[in-house]
């Protein structure tokens, strides 16, 4: 394929894109592709996380630019171009029973509906490539597994003249991902090497939690060597700074460790039109040259 290579992130609010697959886009960034990320939400509902920005009036009232801002600053680190969807946050439920969702908020669209600005947005950047979630959401945010659904209906709508033909030209992405960075494997891993050279581990409880939840392991199909851009992606997700803590647990693996012991970051390939043979090292194998 002589055509240029483009690369769609689907993720649900602003630093979800940091968090999941960000030295992937890095990487591909530096070899001329073009990686677009479609943020979905603009977090309007989410916490305060970092310690250090709790109770500032300022923030609390102005979490939606805010984030905002703090995107803007993520995006020009990676390299990458950003669009919104336009929906509204949800808000993750808490409580038992849990709470209704807020009217009006992206978990409770019409799935149909909301495919809508995406299917318009793909015909737009044209990706052969496109990654989001597992239909879990990677973890069970209302707007995370409505992100998934509504990426399974637009990779399978933008190619389809008969659907949404008010959204654009018609396009076919050729491979559909999830991002399966939490995995089991690499959380074994990393906590494993920690314990070997005397340092402390965050994940012991975490992998306690893991086994008593059942929860079943995912298929790794995909790792894509990305280790020279882990710095890029931990600066950020500091962008992100309402949502993350520098001095919290994201960043207590040293940066050697990781390089070391886990240098890639693993995709799970959900569809593909194309030949390709697993376990693969990009996600455009079998399409590079075809």
């Amino acid at each position: 394929m002589t055509e240029q290579l483009r690369l769609m992130a689907v993720h649900a609010h602003p630093d979800d894109e940091s968090s999941k697959g960000a030295a992937t886009m890095a990487k591909y960034v530096s070899e001329g592709v073009d990686v677009l990320v479609a943020t979905c939400t603009g977090g309007e509902r989410g916490s305060i996380l970092n310690p250090k920005l709790q109770g500032d009036p300022y923030i609390e009232e102005n979490i939606h630019e805010v984030r905002a801002k703090e995107m803007d600053e993520a995006r020009e680190i990676l390299g990458v171009q950003q669009e919104w969807l336009g929906f509204v946050d949800s808000g993750l439920p808490e409580g038992d029973p849990l709470p209704p969702l807020p009217e009006g908020c992206f978990a409770l669209q019409d799935v149909e509906a909301a495919a809508e600005p995406l299917v318009r947005l793909i015909r737009s950047f044209k990706p052969q490539v496109i990654t989001t979630y597992d239909e879990n959401g990677g973890y069970p945010h209302p707007d995370h597994i409505m992100t998934h659904k509504i990426t399974m209906v637009a990779f399978e709508a933008a190619g389809d003249p008969e659907k949404y033909p008010e959204a654009g030209e018609p396009w076919q992405p050729l491979k559909l991902y999830y991002n399966q960075g939490f995995n089991r494997a690499r959380t074994v891993a990393l906590h494993e090497a920690l314990l070997a050279r005397g340092l402390d581990s965050p994940y012991g409880e975490w992998l306690e939690r893991w086994q008593d939840s059942g929860r079943p392991e995912r298929t790794l199909t995909t790792y894509v060597p990305c280790a020279d851009f882990f710095e890029i992606r931990d600066k950020a997700l500091i962008a992100h700074r309402t949502q993350i803590d520098p001095d919290g647990g994201w960043f207590r693996v040293p940066m050697d460790v990781q390089k070391e012991v886990w240098p890639t970051e693993e995709y799970e390939l959900a569809k593909s039109l194309v030949d390709t043979s697993l376990p693969e090292n990009d996600l455009f194998a079998g399409i590079r040259n075809n």
